[in-house]
């Protein structure tokens, strides 16, 4: 549906959203257009509403600089045939009084250059009316998707050094050190990486600390998890695509790889793409360009690759499901975690660390006795870092007051470890041989549930019944992959 230009009104300001609590804009995108069109405003506060932009309104310019003083905004919109605005001068204004603030600009068909115009003096897009609502949705998802990747990278830029450890990561044992040391020197360069190490070890931490103690820092850093790429659009969101590439392929879209061009690629358990897209992938390391699928050109890109994975890629090689050109491309820097059993005198520090980061989200303080710190060193963590805070979530959320004791652990961790793996086995239930296959099958997979399932010989769906019923896997937590404490012997 095209939207023309319809008679001028000069209504009151309006607030199409609810004006945030304190603290509450910290949270949300906010955008403010601007335009003494009723129509133009409600045209843009449902394109940002779909793209999950929180939206206020103004008639004119002095109401739009009232706005702009009491509450924070993101985006901002301006029709340039609104007379308060005098054209480019209120983007030229915008700049000035508030270069934080992305702007967007409105021109009616034909004024090109005032859109020229509007885009040297500052803004960072501009849509012609009439316009499609689709246009007009994916320029705003474009906008917005840029702001969210900034401000994440700016509080990421901000945390650094504030951690009893390295960048973004808590630790100092001797293994952690080493690894400190490889990613410093990682980070001065813009050779590739490859992180290895078990799955829940901090990957994508080490993978932020090298991007921000790099020369491009303040460059984007755009995380590509490739286990959760659906099969039929690897190529489409990783190389983008051009308008009319496919069916439903309304507008262009820039791919991942051409949003990080400047920065770095972090491409997360990469032993998971497919083989025709690791033959893409090395050709756009190689070429340094990449082609949207539908188009007849090519793109240059400029961007540092660390990749991650949890496989043993060589042998990966070896039997053929990995690209062998493609892995001596990436393992140029390796750089491997320790998982945390290896590194048992970090588990104090980093549950500790966990607890004050959760109390930072309202919750009451709390602290450890040192019987629940005993039975933390002692346990051996096959789900590392991601099981320890999941572990120290649980003990806060059930807690019944300030010191936390073993009863408040998971039930899977109040038993000595001594106790969890009996091995006599003569006489307990065959539920209990049932459970105690399906904990030991998640270790030996290290928590992959699909190869779990299989090596058990059941049905994924299956699996994740028993975990429910076993209460290792709840609605909003990931299952304990270790093995609970035994039931008593009947």
């Amino acid at each position: 549906m095209a939207f023309t230009r319809q008679s001028r009104t000069h209504d009151p300001i309006v607030a199409e959203s609810p004006v945030p609590t304190p603290g509450e804009s910290d949270s949300f995108l906010w955008l403010l257009v601007a335009s003494d069109e009723e129509a133009v405003r409600e045209l843009v506060r449902t394109e940002a509403t779909r793209v999950g932009v929180h939206v206020r309104a103004a008639p004119n310019a002095s109401q739009a600089l009232g706005l702009l003083d009491r509450q924070p905004i993101d985006l901002l919109v301006i029709d340039l045939a609104t007379p308060s605005f005098h054209g480019v001068e209120f983007v030229k204004r915008m700049r000035e009084e508030h270069p934080e603030i992305t702007i967007a600009v409105i021109t009616d068909f034909g004024h090109d250059d005032a859109a020229r115009e509007a885009l040297a003096a500052g803004a960072a897009e501009s849509v012609s009316r009439p316009f499609e609502e689709a246009d007009l949705r994916a320029k705003l998802d474009r906008l917005a998707r840029t702001l969210a990747l900034d401000r994440e990278n700016r509080v990421l830029r901000e945390q650094l050094g504030s951690r009893p450890g390295f960048g973004l990561m808590v630790g100092v044992s001797p293994r952690m050190q080493e690894v400190y040391r490889r990613i410093e020197k990682a980070a001065r360069s813009l050779s590739p990486v490859l992180i290895l190490g078990e799955t829940g070890t901090g990957k994508e931490l080490v993978a932020r600390s090298i991007h921000f103690h790099g020369p491009r820092k303040n460059a984007p850093f755009v995380p590509v998890d490739c286990t959760g790429l659906v099969s039929t659009l690897v190529e489409s969101e990783l190389f983008g695509y051009v308008k009319g590439a496919f069916t439903g392929a309304l507008q262009s879209k820039r791919g991942l790889i051409e949003a990080a061009s400047g920065g770095t690629l972090f491409l997360d358990e990469v032993g998971e793409l497919p083989m025709e897209m690791q033959a893409k992938l090395l050709r756009v390391l190689q070429e340094r360009e990449v082609r949207p699928v539908g188009a007849t050109t090519t793109a240059s890109v400029d961007l540092r690759v660390v990749a991650a994975t949890n496989r043993d890629l060589q042998r990966e090689v070896e039997r053929g499901s990995f690209r062998q050109d493609l892995f001596y491309r990436l393992n140029v820097v390796p750089i491997r975690l320790p998982p945390l059993r290896e590194r048992k005198s970090d588990i104090p520090l980093m549950a500790n660390h966990f607890l004050e980061r959760l109390a930072g989200d309202g919750r009451s303080a709390a602290v450890f006795s040192e019987d629940a710190i005993q039975r933390l060193v002692s346990y051996d963590w096959p789900g590392n870092v991601r099981e320890l805070e999941n572990a120290v979530a649980r003990a806060l959320a059930l807690n019944s007051g300030p010191l936390l004791h073993i009863g408040d652990l998971p039930t899977n961790l109040q038993a000595p470890a001594a106790a969890r793996l009996p091995l006599d086995e003569d006489q307990i239930t065959l539920a209990e041989l049932e459970r105690r296959a399906i904990f030991r099958a998640l270790r030996k997979t290290r928590g992959d549930k699909v190869a779990a399932a299989r090596l058990l010989g059941i049905g994924k769906t299956t699996l994740y019944r028993k975990l429910k019923e076993y209460g290792e896997l709840g609605a909003d937590a990931e299952p304990e992959h270790s093995l609970p404490a035994p039931s008593p012997a009947p």
